[in-house]
C-alpha cells in the first residue's frame, strides 16, 4: 500500500479509502466486516463513512462500523476515519433545525451522534457533506474549532466545495489563526473531468488533498455497462449510457489492448492525478473490494495518458486558461 499527506496535515493516509456507503443497503453487515477486515489486511487504513449514511435509516452505516470497531484487535487505532456532516437525519429532536445544513447547532448535535453511534470519542477527519452558504463561516469555524478543542475531531474536510467556496473558507480560517480545510471529496472521473477548471487548481493552491467519489460514475466506467440485463438501471443512466456509448467502446478497447479490466483502468487514472490524494472505493462485495487492489499496480505510460485524454477530453486545462486567449 502507498500512503501520502492529506493534504497539509501531518497525517499519513492510505492512497485508496474504503467507502461505506452500500453498508446496510446493498451491503449486509456480515459482508461489511469482511470488506472492512479486508481492507486492513491490505493497509487501507483510511475509511471514509457518513452520518446520512443508511437509506432509510439515517445512521445505520456508523452502527455497523461501531459494531466492527468493537470487535477489537485494534480497529479502531489502526483507523484513520472520517465522518460527515449537514444532512437531514430523520431525527424528530431536531425539531425546527432538521433541514440540512452547518449551522453550530447542528455541528455539535451531529457530531456527538456519530460519536455515539460509531462507538469511539473522535474522528481523525470530520466533513462538510456540503457547503451551505446560508451561514457565516465564523459560525461554522467556532463551532469546528470548540470540537477540535475537545478532542472529538482531528482535522476538517469539506465535500462538494465549489474553488471559490474553498477559497473563501481557508481565508476565513486563516483569519481566526485555523488550519482549515484539509480535504476537499469530489466527484472526479474520466467521464467527468470538469473539476480540472477550477476545484483542482483551487485545492492543489491551498494545501488541499481530494478524495474522490464515483470515481467510476455509478459503474459506467466499470466495464459493465454496455452488457444487456447487468444490473439494474432506471431510465436517467440508460440514457446517460447512451449519450456516452461511443467512449465507453473506445475505452473497452484500449483496456483490452493494456491487458487490464476497465474498472482498474479508472482508478489506476485517478492515481495518477497530482490533486488527488486517494478515490474512495464503494465496492458492495469482497471481490468487488479485492479486484479494486490492482491499480495501485498499474502505472500508466504517458502515451496511454494522452490516449484516454483523447477519449475523454477533459475541460482543456485549467480557467481561464481552458477559455480565455
Amino acid at each position: 500500500m502507498e500512503y501520502a499527506k492529506l493534504g497539509r496535515s501531518g497525517m499519513r493516509v492510505s492512497r485508496l479509502c474504503l467507502g461505506t456507503m452500500n453498508f446496510g443497503v446493498d451491503t449486509e453487515e456480515r459482508e461489511a466486516f469482511r470488506i472492512l477486515d479486508a481492507a486492513l489486511d491490505a493497509g487501507i487504513q483510511f475509511i471514509d463513512t457518513a452520518n446520512g449514511y443508511g437509506g432509510e435509516k439515517s445512521g445505520l452505516t456508523e452502527e455497523i462500523l461501531g459494531r466492527w470497531f468493537r470487535q477489537g484487535g485494534g480497529r479502531r487505532e489502526k483507523t484513520v476515519l472520517a465522518t460527515k456532516v449537514y444532512g437531514y437525519m430523520r431525527d424528530p429532536l431536531d425539531g425546527p433545525n432538521r433541514e440540512a445544513g452547518l449551522s453550530a447547532y447542528k455541528i455539535r448535535r451531529h457530531l456527538e451522534g456519530s460519536l455515539r453511534r460509531l462507538g469511539t470519542d473522535h474522528v481523525e477527519l470530520y466533513i462538510m457533506h456540503h457547503v451551505d452558504r446560508s451561514v457565516l463561516w465564523d459560525e461554522i469555524w467556532e463551532a469546528f474549532e470548540a470540537a477540535r478543542l475537545q478532542g472529538k475531531i482531528g482535522y476538517v474536510g469539506s465535500s462538494n466545495f465549489a474553488g471559490w467556496d474553498l477559497a473563501v473558507a481557508q481565508g476565513e480560517a486563516k483569519a481566526r489563526g485555523s488550519m482549515g480545510i484539509v480535504a476537499e471529496q469530489h466527484k472526479y472521473n474520466l467521464l467527468c473531468r470538469l473539476p480540472e477548471l477550477e476545484v483542482l487548481p483551487a485545492a492543489q493552491g491551498l494545501g488541499i488533498g481530494v478524495t474522490v467519489w464515483a470515481p467510476l460514475d455509478a459503474g459506467l466506467l466499470g466495464g459493465n455497462a454496455l452488457k444487456p440485463g447487468v444490473g439494474v438501471r432506471g431510465a436517467a443512466q440508460r440514457e446517460r449510457i447512451e449519450q456516452v456509448r461511443g467512449q465507453l467502446l473506445a475505452f473497452s478497447r484500449f483496456c483490452a489492448e493494456l491487458g487490464e479490466r476497465e474498472d482498474t483502468v479508472a482508478l489506476a487514472w485517478l492515481l495518477h492525478q497530482p490533486a488527488v490524494t486517494a478515490p474512495i472505493l464503494g465496492a458492495r462485495t469482497l471481490e468487488q473490494f479485492e479486484r479494486s487492489l490492482r491499480a495501485l499496480e498499474v502505472k500508466l505510460a504517458p502515451d496511454a495518458l494522452a490516449k484516454l485524454d483523447e477519449i475523454f477530453p477533459g475541460p482543456g486545462g485549467e480557467a481561464p486558461r481552458a477559455y480565455a486567449w
